[in-house]
């Protein structure tokens, strides 16, 4: 696809079903590197990342058998090596769960320093501190990654900043690590419980995800031969929440966990919009200019950095001026200079922006 075509001035109106998270997704499918046997996922995203990581698991010596676009067979009983296909595990930032996965599996795992979005830095000091902790050692060198070990011995690992790859990473190297490891300062993400309760629904003894203190008693084995649903996509729910606002619209979203979109409903209803949540769907609309707010981002489950281009959107066609304060990604501000190309008045700064 070379280009879209957007005609505005169109209030959004209908239903749309959310996808499975792509953040627990792309941990759910590298952690089947840790089950002896097969398992099956659904609920699925149908996108690359996801796709990219079948094949990197098929290079591995998985078996993977598609049942539809958001289903996988996944057998992992003949995993032979430990070296990802570095040309793979470039591309995207996700491949990095690959370490915390193969170390546990296979004692050693060489991946290529993982590529992905540009945010400005995203450094994996945390995944590293942690594996060296278990016991790992790790060497980083020519675009390469290298963890290896004689065997993972559990401990307690404080997290000098709250880290979702790092806590997930750490957490797929102590499911069969020796004794007990503890995560302190761990992130708390609804993706973090999906991948801890799928490990769990594979044999894995997980208690404290979603919470910043993470406890893994480690097993000898994950035996799989269960079928896991992925979560559904908060962000994915949080956009069309905001388009629903920014055009004036009228949705149903289904699908969703309301507890995960707490923070995006509270500066839904803030700005002016309304929420009415019903079980798993929401109803959001919009019949007036939305007013001016003042939005930090925040980890889980404070607001989303994920949401915060959607919401700059939104304010850019407020009341007033509004603030964004970026507290994540040095480099969120991106997209502003584009808005601003049709007509938005934002002034951006490294932390700030002014709407």
């Amino acid at each position: 696809m070379e280009k879209l075509v957007i005609t505005g001035k169109t209030p959004l109106k209908g239903e749309v079903v959310i996808s499975g998270a792509k953040n627990a997704a792309v941990a759910i499918i590298p952690a089947t590197l840790l089950i002896n046997g097969v398992c099956t996922i659904d609920n699925l995203p149908n996108i690359s990342d996801v796709k990219l990581y079948c094949d990197i698991l098929k290079d591995l010596g998985a078996k993977i058998t598609w049942n539809t676009n958001h289903e996988v067979t996944i057998d992992t009983r003949n995993i032979n090596c430990f070296n990802a296909p570095l040309d793979i595990t470039r591309k995207f930032r996700a491949s990095y769960y690959l370490i915390g996965a193969l170390l546990g599996r296979c004692h050693k795992a060489q991946v290529g320093i993982p590529g992905g979005c540009n945010l400005g830095q995203r450094p994996i000091d945390q995944h590293i501190k942690g594996f060296e902790a278990l016991g790992a050692t790790v060497e980083v060198s020519q675009g390469n990654i290298t963890a290896s070990t004689k065997k993972l011995v559990g401990t307690s690992i404080y997290m000098d900043v709250v880290s979702v790859g790092a806590t997930i990473n750490v957490m797929l190297a102590s499911v069969l690590a020796e004794g007990t490891t503890i995560i302190d300062n761990a992130a708390k993400e609804p993706h973090i419980v999906d991948v801890a309760n799928f490990l769990n629904t594979m044999g894995a003894d997980i208690r404290g995800a979603g919470t910043d203190m993470i406890k893994i008693n480690g097993v000898k084995e994950l035996k799989g031969n269960a079928t896991y649903s992925v979560v559904p996509d908060q962000i994915e729910a949080g956009t069309f929440m905001l388009a629903a606002v920014a055009s004036r619209g009228d949705i149903i979203v289904k699908n969703c966990i309301t507890k995960h979109l707490e923070s995006i409903i509270a500066k839904i209803v803030e700005i002016g919009g309304k929420v009415d949540a019903n079980g798993d769907h929401l109803r959001v609309w919009c019949d007036e200019r939305p007013h001016k707010a003042t939005i930090k981002t925040l980890p889980y489950p404070g607001f989303p950095t994920d949401l915060q281009p959607q919401m700059g959107v939104v304010l850019s066609l407020a009341n007033g001026t509004s603030i964004i304060n970026e507290s994540i990604w040095e480099s969120r501000f991106q997209y502003t200079a584009e808005l601003n190309k049709m007509g938005a008045k934002i002034t951006a700064s490294r932390k700030n922006c002014c709407i």
